[in-house]
C-alpha cells in the first residue's frame, strides 16, 4: 500500500478554530473517498503538546509537541490567530511559532496557510519575492508589515514556488485551499466528491474573488438603496437601464447616480455590470452553456456584451475564464 501524505497542522493558543478543523475534515474525507488508495495522516502539532484552547473556546489536544516533529513532512498547514483592537482584526505572530515554521518548513514538501497563518509564512521569510493572499480584513498588515510580499486580498488561494507554497483566504476559504491540495494529491474527481460530501455549492479555484458583488460592497445607510440592491440580484435578465432603475426608486436618473454612488462606490451602472458578470462567471464555471445563452441569462444581452464586461471586469475573456475555472463532473 502506498505511503500517506503526512500532514502537519500546526496549533497553538487562541488558533482559528475551522483554519484547523476545516482542513482536517477535508482530509478526513478525502480517505474515505480514496478507499484504500494513497491517502492522509494529520496530525496535530502543538508548542508543547497536549490541550490547546481556541479562539472559539474549544479545546483541541495536540498529538505532538513541536520538538517532536521529525522526519519528512509531506504538507505543512499553518493557520492564524488574530486579536481585536479599536481597528479592527490585528494577525498575532508568536515568535516561537515563528521559528518553528521557518525550520520546519526546510523539511517539508509543500507549506500552505490558512486565512491569518500567511502572517506566519511572511515572518518566517517563506513568503518574500512571492504573492500571497490572506483574510481580507488582515491584508493591509500583511502588506505593510512585509514589503518584500506581494499581497493580493482577493483570491480565495493563491499557488505559488511551483506549488510549494500555497496561501488561502479567510475562514471556509480553507475548504477550498484544501480541496486544491486533495486535487494536487488524488485527483479532481476525488475532489470534487469530498466537496459534495461536504455539500459546497461549488469547488472554487483558486483566482477566484473570495467576495460575491453584494459582500464587496458594505450595507448602505439608506435601506431603500439596500432595497434596490437585493432587487437588482433577483432581476438580472430585466432591464436595469437607469431610466428604470430611477423609474423605481421615484427619483431622477441624476438624484438615483449621485446617492447611489455616495452610498456604494460606485455608479448603478457599473453594479449591475459586475453583478451580471457574477452570475455569468458561475455559469461558465459549472455548465456548458453557449456565451449567447450566458449572455442572454445574465441580462448581458449579446456575445459581444458580455466579453466588454468581462475585459472591463476581470481582464479576460470568457472563454478563457471557463478554461480555466470550468468544474467538470465527476
Amino acid at each position: 500500500m502506498p505511503l500517506p501524505h503526512r500532514v502537519v497542522i500546526a496549533v497553538f493558543p487562541d488558533v482559528d478554530l475551522l483554519d484547523v478543523t476545516g482542513p482536517a475534515e477535508v482530509f478526513a474525507l478525502a480517505n474515505r473517498e480514496a478507499a484504500g488508495r494513497t491517502s492522509y495522516q494529520v496530525r496535530l502539532a502543538g508548542p508543547a503538546g497536549g490541550e490547546v484552547r481556541t479562539s472559539a473556546g474549544v479545546r483541541l489536544l495536540a498529538d505532538l509537541a513541536f520538538e517532536e516533529v521529525d522526519g519528512q513532512v509531506d504538507t505543512l498547514l499553518v493557520p492564524g490567530a488574530v486579536e481585536m483592537t479599536d481597528k479592527g482584526p490585528l494577525a498575532r505572530i508568536d515568535t516561537n511559532v515563528v521559528a518553528w515554521v521557518k525550520e520546519t518548513a526546510r523539511h517539508a514538501r509543500r507549506v500552505a496557510s490558512v486565512c491569518v497563518g500567511a502572517h506566519v509564512l511572511a515572518a518566517a521569510g517563506l513568503l518574500d519575492g512571492r504573492t500571497a493572499t490572506t483574510h481580507w480584513s488582515t491584508a493591509a498588515q500583511l502588506a505593510a508589515d512585509h514589503p518584500a510580499v506581494t499581497v493580493d486580498p482577493d483570491p480565495i488561494f493563491v499557488r505559488t514556488d511551483r506549488g510549494r507554497l500555497w496561501t488561502g483566504a479567510g475562514i471556509s476559504a480553507c475548504l477550498d485551499l484544501t480541496l486544491a491540495l486533495v486535487a494536487e494529491d488524488l485527483g479532481e474527481d476525488t475532489a470534487l466528491a469530498v466537496a459534495r460530501q461536504l455539500v459546497m455549492y461549488l469547488k472554487r479555484q483558486g483566482g477566484q474573488s473570495q467576495f460575491s458583488v453584494p459582500l464587496s460592497r458594505p450595507a448602505s445607510a439608506r435601506r431603500d438603496i439596500d432595497e434596490l440592491r437585493l432587487w437588482i440580484a433577483d432581476h438580472l435578465d430585466e432591464d436595469l437601464s437607469m431610466d428604470m432603475l430611477a423609474a423605481r426608486m421615484c427619483l431622477s436618473e441624476r438624484h438615483l447616480a449621485r446617492v447611489f454612488k455616495q452610498e456604494t462606490g460606485t455608479s448603478p451602472a457599473a453594479y449591475v455590470e459586475a453583478a451580471r458578470v457574477e452570475v455569468a462567471r458561475r455559469l461558465l464555471e459549472s455548465t456548458d452553456s453557449p456565451l449567447d445563452h450566458v449572455a442572454a441569462a445574465t441580462g448581458l444581452g449579446s456575445t459581444e456584451t458580455l466579453h466588454r464586461a468581462f475585459k472591463r471586469q476581470l481582464a479576460t475573456t470568457p472563454a478563457a475564464y471557463r478554461r480555466r475555472f470550468r468544474t467538470q463532473t465527476a
